[in-house]
């Protein structure tokens, strides 16, 4: 995509969606990193039904690990792996305890060194919690990213070291929300909405299937 089309589609996301933020509820950088590690291969809207509830009896890691994996599973139990995510999130807190004084640490590396966070999730830990220009790409965000020929690449790295080379520098810091949400509620996996879509002109993906 030429670079001028790139200015204008992301001045088109920008006023379509003022004010992007997460669909996951937290109050602090430690639910938010919780939730976001329960939210892989799983809905927000999944996770914000259990963690309530679950911060609500563990509203910090030192809690989190005296409530214990089993309960940890038990509060969980309706989202998607609960079985492997409790044991990340048992995992998780006892190192945030034991390494980090019980602080969500701000590197990369030291976010990836938790049970539970890989490359994608301490992305989202680093643009939410800490305003990093980092793009992390979920299947929206990688989806998006190579429908409308932003990009072309194969697999979600490729797709974030792309992205990062092209986004203009105003709207690094929230690509991923804008481009997450897009894809979300208008640009849909399998019926994507083009013809109320705000990108419709900037688009190849619409360009190849509207008559």
């Amino acid at each position: 995509m030429k670079k001028k089309n790139i200015e204008l589609l992301f001045q088109a996301l920008d006023q379509s969606i003022p004010d992007p933020q997460s669909d996951l509820r937290f109050e602090n950088n430690f639910e938010l990193l919780i939730s976001v590690i329960l939210s892989a291969q799983a809905t927000d809207i999944s996770v914000n039904k259990v963690t309530p509830a679950l911060f609500g009896v563990a509203p910090t890691p030192e809690a989190m690990v005296a409530l214990g994996e089993d309960q940890i599973r038990y509060h969980i139990r309706t989202i998607g792996l609960y079985n492997s995510k409790a044991k990340n999130v048992f995992n998780c807190c006892r190192k945030l305890v034991e390494s980090y004084n019980s602080q969500v640490p701000r590197t990369r590396e030291e976010l990836e060194s938790l049970a539970g966070v890989g490359r994608k999730t301490a992305g989202v830990v680093l643009n939410i919690a800490f305003d990093e220009a980092a793009i992390p790409v979920d299947t929206h965000v990688f989806r998006i990213a190579n429908r409308t020929g932003l990009v072309k690449a194969k697999n979600p790295l490729a797709t974030e070291q792309a992205l990062l080379k092209v986004v203009p520098k105003w709207v690094l810091k929230k690509a991923h929300h804008l481009l997450i949400l897009h894809g979300r509620y208008v640009c849909k996996a399998r019926s994507p909405e083009c013809q109320n879509c705000c990108l419709l002109q900037y688009c190849e993906f619409s360009e190849k299937n509207l008559d």
